[in-house]
Formats: C-alpha cells, sequence, structure tokens
C-alpha cells in the first residue's frame, strides 16, 4: 500500500469520529489485566464512576479475549485496543469488537495498515518528526507518549505553535493532580493515565478504590465541562 492509498483509506469522516471519541472519553483509563474477571470488574467499577471509555492494553495472555468479553459485559464502555503494534493485533482486535485502537508508537508500516482501519485509531508518537509523518498519513489526532518523560505539559505546550490543527491525548506518567492542567490545554482533547486503577487496588480486589477514583475523574470532567 502506498503512503498516497492509506490517505485515501484514512478517511476526514474517521479522523472526526476520533476526536469525537476523545472528547467523550476525556480520560482514558489505561489497564493491563491478568484474568477476564478482573477486567470485567474494573471496567464495571469505571463505568459506575461515570467514565466513559477504557484502554485494554494487548500486554497479557488473556488482554486480547477480555476486549470482547469487555464489550458484552460493560456496553456502556467505549472499549479500546491499547499498546497495538501489529496488523496483526488490529484486526484481531477489531474482530473481539473493540470500539478503537491505540498504539505506544508508529512505524511507517503500522501507519499503513492502520490508516486501512475502519476503527478510529489513536496512534502514538513522541517527536515532532514522528508526527509529521503521521498527519503525512491524514492523522490529526494523536497519543503522546510518553507524555512526562518527553517534558509533560511543556511538551504539550511547545507543540501547539508548529501543529495548529493537532489534537492530542497525552499518556504516560501523568498524575491525577496534574489532570486539570492537562485538559486546559487547547489541543489536548484527553488524557490517558492509570493512577484511577493502581496496580495495588487491582491486586487486592479493592474494585470499590477504582470506582471512587473514577468518579473523582468524573466530576473533574464536568467541571470542565469536558468528556
Amino acid at each position: 500500500m502506498s503512503r498516497d492509498s492509506a490517505k485515501v483509506l484514512d478517511a476526514p469522516e474517521r479522523q472526526r469520529a476520533t476526536r469525537a471519541l476523545m472528547r467523550r472519553a476525556g480520560i482514558l483509563p489505561v489497564v493491563t489485566v491478568e484474568t477476564i474477571a478482573q477486567a470485567v470488574a474494573i471496567a464495571q467499577a469505571l463505568a459506575k464512576g461515570g467514565l466513559h471509555a477504557v484502554e485494554v492494553t494487548l500486554r497479557s495472555s488473556v488482554a486480547m479475549q477480555a476486549l470482547g468479553v469487555v464489550k458484552r459485559e460493560v456496553p456502556e464502555l467505549l472499549v479500546g485496543a491499547g499498546t497495538v503494534r501489529s496488523a496483526h493485533q488490529a484486526n484481531a482486535a477489531r474482530e473481539q469488537g473493540a470500539d478503537f485502537l491505540v498504539t505506544p508508537a508508529t512505524t511507517v508500516d503500522l501507519a499503513e495498515v492502520l490508516a486501512a482501519q475502519p476503527l478510529p485509531v489513536i496512534p502514538g508518537a513522541a517527536t515532532p518528526t514522528e508526527i509529521c509523518t503521521l498527519m503525512d498519513f491524514g492523522f490529526d489526532a494523536l497519543k503522546l507518549f510518553p507524555a512526562s518523560s518527553l517534558g509533560g505539559l511543556n511538551m504539550v505546550k511547545s507543540l501547539a505553535g508548529p501543529f495548529p490543527d493537532l489534537a492530542l491525548c497525552p499518556t504516560g506518567g501523568i498524575t491525577e493532580a496534574q489532570v486539570h492542567d492537562y485538559l486546559r490545554q487547547p489541543n489536548v482533547l484527553c488524557i490517558g493515565g492509570s493512577w484511577m486503577v493502581a496496580a495495588e487496588w487491582i491486586s487486592a480486589g479493592k474494585f470499590d478504590e477504582v470506582q471512587a477514583s473514577a468518579r473523582r475523574a468524573r466530576e473533574l470532567l464536568d467541571s470542565l465541562g469536558a468528556g
């Protein structure tokens, strides 16, 4: 597939759908699960707390199956596949019923694959060069990863000048205390994070803590008129 054909496949309508999904999410919990039951319990807690989306990372043996189960068991949540690194993963996640795809980084070959996907995609980028490459493919809503290591808010603000039409989902190392400042940036449509799904809560089965953290996130989004 050539870059030109990829750009045709990545229709403007899908980019609008991606931006709408990011706005609806506002805050995107990034979850790694070890069992199907754990995945469902986390998703239920997030939904009860008022969040609208979850990213299930493909970092465990059950993650792909968990996508489909969570989508069936918690249909009110938008369920995305995260850490997508190959065409096989992208296709398999779509077959499981994923609503969207997220990558940690994006090679040219992977960008071509993603441009042909019918789902909303939030491809990952870390540098202005990577951003330019993805924009050449027609992507104008990207994941900035790992955001904190790249300079955090300073990086987000710096990108607004040369890329005024770019929408970002900063992810990586963001804490609950920083959420407000990130979401106030005009080029940030949502942020990804794992503070509301802390590993110690998950391993201890403290899903009430997940729900409470999700509720605080919902209240912050409501106060900003976001999500």
